[in-house]
């Protein structure tokens, strides 16, 4: 599913609106100043049409200009009011819209620091930045301009039918008679035109991804010879949004001349009407021509109400993403009692942290993932003293991970406990566990900046002399001085300017710098080059020093001084012991092993 295509809603509800009422309240205050703002705009509008009756009673009918300069002085200052009027208006409203957007992007944020990881493993980065970005910048902008918009247009809409009753009723009622009509068909259109719209940008969105694809995959394209098919699929996409574009431009074609067309029809009743009334001396030319203005002017204000109305239906799907994402409950919380002694994710009390020495112990663990229903351990027990190598080996997609994610907490045990340093990991907060962790992934992942600021992400505080010390651990000093920059060479997006082996040594440093307690290794040498592959060793056999660490194994010649290794089929633990213990066995861990053996003695014959 494309995430940035749900829309939501053919009828107003207000309980959504709602829950984003604590966002609005701190700005009460503006959001009143805008309101009466408009008011007073609207009201100044009103004036207009009165000031048009009386210049033309008083100065062209007579042919006299007595009492212009009042006339001047009036009108001036109801433009000068007018004027200030919308300038306080566009402030508040721009100050409204940044700051209500704003509040809304930096709650989201830290709710988002505070979810598990398994909802990013679930959730796709466009869903989460859709909301974050697009669907916060849509609500600001609809409670500072659109709501805002209510209000001018419907003060304007009852102002102009007062003023027109008492210019004269008559007239007033042919305009009661045209205007509901009017009203009735932007209603129609304009709810077409918003499913065309929202049709639109489904199809554009599609055109987006398939750009997005065809530009970073251009490579696998090439390789695969399937240029013919993406062009296939791209004009099929263009045919759509052409088609979409089409329906659009023809509701327009046929909207906006229906709209003249009535304007026009009730221009001619009025005219004709008033005319006759103006020659029979029951009203005057003045009167006339106000009341046109007030006739012809509010057919804005009643398309505007229909628009708005559409957008606030529209914007309800906004709201009710943004708030499904701030009420989306962690898979893991701290309790109450612990976040009071160990903080929070956010604000951490490390002045109340244990230092922590890595013992780990899973005590009758049972776990099944919360989206399934077989249990992956049932009754597991494993004591893992203070700095054991304990390595978990398995064919692809066996579950090798399910240990670990248990014992840095990005899972919990469905039954059972899992202690470090012989406590319930959940008598401690989250952020303290993860904080003694060091984890080197298979695919490292690099931040925009310099490599000196992604090696220091392993600490924050550490002076330029750690970080090169930390390089020269794992020999990426001498890779680093090939650059014409250095350590200030810039990574690119996600770490694309360096090589995967280079991203994995600069992963390491990090992890070195962060002098963790708890280390895990996951495949880090599956995808480098047999020089590299040296240097990560290098820099791994310096981690394991005196630590606790689990290493998620490909090749099993790696891992044969581990002091444990568990071997996981099917999301199972089947066998444990050392590599003697389990070659002599002859099961599951000897079959992996001699297999892989030789496949490698193939390809050495092979080269």
């Amino acid at each position: 599913m494309n995430y940035y295509e749900e829309e939501g809603y053919s009828s107003f509800n207000i309980r959504p609106w709602l829950k984003l009422k604590r966002f609005f309240k701190p700005y009460t205050g503006k959001l009143i100043g805008l309101t009466i703002m408009m008011f007073i705009t609207a009201l100044m509008d009103l004036s207009i049409p009165l000031f048009q009756k009386y210049a033309v009673d008083n100065f062209i009918a007579k042919s006299s200009l007595e009492g212009l300069k009042v006339f001047v002085g009036a009108y001036g200052a109801v433009l000068i009011t007018m004027a200030l009027a919308v300038t306080i208006f566009i402030r508040l409203a721009i100050v409204v819209e940044m700051h209500i957007g704003m509040d809304l992007r930096k709650e989201i944020f830290e709710h988002l620091q505070n979810l598990s990881l398994s909802y990013y493993n679930t959730t796709p980065v466009g869903y989460i930045l859709a909301r974050t970005l697009s669907d916060t910048n849509k609500i600001g902008s609809m409670i500072a301009w659109g709501l805002v918009d209510v209000f001018w247009s419907l003060a304007y809409v009852t102002g102009a039918f007062v003023a027109m009753l008492m210019l004269n009723v008559r007239l007033t009622l042919i305009v009661g008679l045209v205007v509901p009509i009017m009203a009735v068909i932007t209603v129609y259109f304009q709810n077409k035109i918003l499913l065309t719209s929202r049709e639109m940008r489904k199809v554009n969105s599609k055109m987006t991804g398939a750009f997005n694809e065809g530009i970073t995959g251009a490579k696998t394209s090439k390789t695969l010879v399937i240029e013919d098919k993406n062009l296939l699929e791209f004009k099929d996409i263009s045919k759509a949004l052409e088609g979409s574009a089409v329906n659009l431009a023809r509701l327009n074609a046929l909207y906006i001349p229906i709209i003249v067309f009535f304007g026009s029809v009730l221009t001619a009743l009025v005219l004709a009407r008033g005319g006759i009334l103006a020659m029979d001396g029951i009203i005057q030319i003045g009167t006339l021509s106000a009341f046109l203005s007030y006739a012809v002017n509010i057919f804005e204000p009643v398309q505007q109400l229909a628009r708005t109305f559409a957008e606030i239906i529209s914007l309800q799907a906004n709201i009710e993403r943004v708030t499904d994402l701030l009420e989306k409950e962690p898979l893991i919380k701290d309790r109450e009692d612990v976040i009071e002694v160990y903080g929070d994710n956010i604000n951490p009390k490390r002045e109340n942290w244990e230092e922590i020495k890595g013992e780990i112990e899973f005590k009758n663990v049972t776990f099944k993932y919360p989206d399934g229903d077989e249990e992956v351990l049932k009754n597991f027990n494993l004591y893992i003293p203070a700095g054991t190598n304990v390595a978990i080996v398995g064919e692809t997609g066996a579950g090798k991970s399910t240990l670990v994610n248990l014992a840095c907490r990005f899972y919990e045990p469905t039954e059972g406990q899992i202690l470090i340093d012989g406590k319930d990991y959940r008598e401690r907060s989250q952020l303290w566990l993860h904080s003694n962790i060091g984890y080197v992934l298979q695919t490292p992942h690099l931040f925009s900046g310099t490599i000196k600021d992604n090696i220091r992400y392993g600490n924050l505080v550490a002076s330029d002399e750690d970080i090169m010390e930390a390089a020269r651990i794992v020999s990426l000093d001498t890779i680093i001085n090939k650059f014409e920059k250095g350590y200030d060479t810039h990574v690119g997006e996600g770490g694309d300017r360096l090589s995967t082996g280079e991203k994995q040594l600069i992963s390491i440093a990090r992890a070195i710098l962060a002098n963790p307690k708890i280390f895990v290794l996951d495949e880090a040498t599956s995808s480098v080059d047999t020089h590299t592959e040296k240097l990560i060793q290098k820099g791994i056999e310096y981690l394991l020093k005196g630590r606790t660490s689990f290493i998620i194994a490909h090749r099993l010649s790696t891992i044969k001084k581990a002091d444990i290794i568990l071997v996981v089929d099917d999301g199972k633990i089947i066998e444990r012991g050392t590599h003697k213990e389990l070659i002599a066995k002859k099961g599951h861990y000897y079959n992996l092993y001699t297999k892989q053996f030789e496949e490698e003695k193939t390809l050495e014959v092979l080269k």
